[in-house]
């Protein structure tokens, strides 16, 4: 009984289990010793003993390596957790997102008592939403949808009609034989908006059900930490409390930072647009990032009257020659792009926003979305009262293996300094930890070659390193580009789709064949990238690619057709089918 209790106060299954027989593991070899210090580890009864063993006599595992051949170890510091601590949770996760929900689950499944503490604070233009995070509610979900939304009435646009889909005799007639684009549809925000969120409210359920089931507790609460072991909470209505942890994990993400010039309030972020209640009119989208690109995007693509102010370039930090390719493609699509400035000024004019830039020209528009960067959502964790330090240019905190300088604190996800501030990259870092804090694990999570996807007009898929990325990294001369433009097939009988090509290129090392990077411009990016990613993951070859069979006619097919390389000046055009 008194073994029972011990590992009872930190672990769910062992507080559940009434049943012969009762085994854990112990510090001693002494059989007559069932005192409460023994104890190390709750095991089960008769199936997960067996388990246990069958585990424990089967040879070691060779490590996992990652793509360069190094062993994926994690080398923890010691944090003093122990089974038979006396505070409220084993492990207390702050944030309710992607990270934070998958990390949750992992370790409560592995036996862990856990909390979530997640609360979301309004936007600073009063925008709310529910559990799940960024990603789920103004982020990849809502965005992904509104894109679609974007496609769907470019289908009806330019693809329908050349289909011969509501073509008319009378309208061929009045064509002399051919098909034309049809007019732009008409397109009701507030329908778009009600389904989305319709859609979100219901996740945002699911999730709450889903934490119940795993016996992971959900705290609606503010909180900011008062010592290494405790945070104090504080609910909507004011009322002050505190939860105590052994272990704790940071995974708040981050927020849209704002726009820094007179009346920057007066624009909104990512954080709003999704749930905007008014038709967004006019919009001028500031800033180059894959979010203002995208929202600029799809914006456009609904029949909006759009405009991108960028500072300097378009998509820092991925490859230049796409992010290029992407910017004419947009232009194309009839969005304005005011280069090399950026707002200084904006002001209320009736119904309107003025907006002055820095080259002193000015313009009004309906709606002002910022979307020049993100920081760290770190400023009320209360990080100085255990002395865990922010980075001063993000408030993001650093950590090595998700570890912080205070070893039972940690961070995972867009709040951790330098990590990719993608929802998978989150969900697999929090697994990962877990595992490792109540699994017996050591593997680390690998940054490495991580595929994305950017959802504007024309979409972008890539993995690996950049061009210039792999020149800086390796040198010129031991770098091969091979590339290639073609139309994918369901853009060709469009003529107004035809003006528009598809891209895709492979970086690979002169010298060991090694594929380094692989990026793609065209229909359904994220699809044609995934499996891609895998073969990166397992260090693939040039030569593995162009030795595989394509699927015919598919545009991922290009990738094992690639052949002519950039140095070589020949037409880099695709030709026949």
């Amino acid at each position: 009984e008194r073994v029972g209790n011990t590992v009872g106060g930190g672990n769910l299954r062992a507080s559940a289990h009434s049943s012969s027989p009762f085994c854990w593991t112990s510090n001693t070899a002494d059989q007559s010793s069932n005192s409460a210090d023994s104890v190390l580890e709750f095991i089960g009864g008769c199936d997960d003993a067996l388990d246990w063993c069958r585990k424990f006599a089967q040879p070691p595992a060779a490590p996992s390596t990652s793509t360069d051949g190094e062993a994926n170890i994690a080398e923890m510091v010691p944090d003093g957790h122990s089974p038979s601590h006396s505070y409220d949770y084993d492990l207390l996760i702050l944030g309710g997102g992607s990270g934070g929900l998958a990390a949750s689950k992992e370790a409560a499944k592995l036996g862990a008592k856990v909390a979530v503490l997640d609360y979301v604070k309004p936007s600073p233009a009063g925008s709310k939403w529910g559990l799940g995070g960024t990603c789920v509610n103004v982020g990849c979900i809502p965005k992904k949808l509104m894109h679609n939304a974007a496609l769907l009435n470019g289908n009806y646009v330019h693809d329908q009609p050349h289909y011969g889909i509501g073509v008319t005799p009378e309208s061929i007639e009045a064509n002399y034989g051919m098909t034309q684009d049809n007019t732009a549809a008409t397109h009701s925000w507030d329908m778009l908006k009600q389904n989305v969120q319709n859609h979100i409210r219901g996740l945002n359920f699911k999730y709450r059900v889903d934490l119940r089931e795993k016996e992971v507790t959900y705290l609606n609460l503010l909180g900011k930490f008062v010592d290494k072991n405790t945070i104090e909470t504080v609910d909507k209505k004011g009322n002050v409390d505190t939860v105590t942890f052994s272990r704790c994990m940071i995974a708040v993400g981050g927020r849209p930072t704002p726009l820094n010039c007179e009346g920057g309030e007066l624009a909104i972020s990512s954080d709003d647009i999704f749930s905007l209640d008014r038709d967004p009119g006019k919009v001028l989208c500031v800033g180059a990032s894959y979010i203002s690109l995208e929202c600029a995007g799809f914006l456009r693509g609904i029949g909006k009257d759009v405009t991108v102010a960028v500072r300097s370039i378009l998509l820092r930090g991925f490859d230049r020659e796409c992010a290029k390719l992407i910017g004419e493609h947009m232009k194309d699509e009839g969005i304005v792009f005011r280069e090399e400035v950026v707002p200084t000024k904006l002001e209320k004019v009736g119904e309107k926003i003025k907006v002055t830039f820095s080259n002193g020209e000015s313009d009004e528009y309906d709606t002002v979305l910022a979307a020049i960067g993100r920081s760290g959502d770190t400023s009320k964790l209360g990080l100085e009262n255990v002395g865990v330090a922010v980075n001063p240019k993000n408030s993001k905190i650093s950590a090595k293996f998700e570890q912080t300088s205070v070893p039972n604190i940690y961070v995972i996800g867009d709040v951790m300094d330098g990590c990719p501030e993608l929802t998978p990259v989150a969900i697999h870092a929090g697994k990962a930890l877990s595992r490792r804090l109540f699994g017996g694990s050591n593997q680390a999570m690998d940054y490495r070659n991580i595929c994305t996807t950017v959802f504007t007009p024309l979409e972008y898929g890539t993995v690996g390193y950049s061009e210039d990325e792999a020149i800086a990294e390796f040198g010129e001369e031991s770098v091969t580009v091979y590339h290639k433009y073609f139309i994918p097939l369901e853009w060709s009988l469009s003529p107004s789709r035809g003006s528009h090509q598809g891209f895709c290129k492979a970086i690979v090392n002169k010298h060991t064949d090694k594929v380094l990077g692989l990026h793609y411009l065209g229909p359904n990016a994220g699809e044609v990238m995934q499996g891609f990613g895998t073969a990166m993951k397992l260090g693939c070859k040039f030569e593995d690619i162009t030795e595989t069979v394509g699927i015919h006619p598919t545009t991922a097919e290009e990738f094992t057709t690639l052949s002519i390389t950039k140095e070589s000046g020949e037409d880099a055009a695709a030709s026949g089918c």
